[in-house]
């Protein structure tokens, strides 16, 4: 079976119904981003998290939607820094619903709302660019459990009950 679309160094958890894309250069930190998901989603942090690829994947469109596939020959597997490689579940596709770029040049402290898109195949997805030296995993965590604030908004505790967007596409514009 052939892998299928674009060959892309980058690592992808599907959280809930969407995938993580996790991007970034070498050792920026995309397995472990990936590893820290997955435990999120044990813990019920965020909601349910699976590994589909790490370190490299396959996107192709589908739809009006980018699809996100493990390499055939690194399918289930992860590396964890001072383990080594390891074997975990996986599925073998999954939408993308946000992108992480780790190393991001552009992350800024209150990013402007371009950069909190991409396009991948003429498709836009909500983008969170992480500075280098900083931890992703809270602003994902944030990113799939809060919407963006706005005085229009019925604040109603969803922040507390860990409920929210879960990679609403407009998650990065609202």
């Amino acid at each position: 079976m052939s892998d299928g679309g674009q060959s892309v160094h980058a690592s992808a958890v599907k959280v809930g119904h969407l995938a993580v894309l996790i991007r970034g250069p070498s050792g920026a930190g995309k397995s472990r981003l990936a590893f820290d998901l997955i435990l999120a989603g044990r813990a019920g942090v965020v909601e349910k998290a699976i590994l589909v690829g790490d370190d490299r994947v396959h996107l192709a469109t589908v739809g009006d939607e980018i699809e996100v596939r493990p390499s055939s020959m690194l399918a289930g597997l992860i590396e964890i820094r001072g383990l080594g490689i390891r074997q975990c579940d996986y599925v073998e596709h999954a939408t993308v619903g946000l992108v992480v770029d780790l190393d991001a040049s552009d992350a800024e402290r209150l990013p402007p709302p371009e950069a909190l898109k991409t396009r991948i195949f003429g498709v836009e997805i909500p983008r969170i660019p992480v500075a280098s030296g900083y931890s992703p995993l809270p602003l994902v965590v944030a990113a799939l459990t809060t919407t963006k604030s706005s005085s229009s908004v019925n604040h109603s505790g969803d922040c507390l009950k860990g409920n929210g967007n879960h990679m609403n596409p407009t998650i990065a514009t609202e």
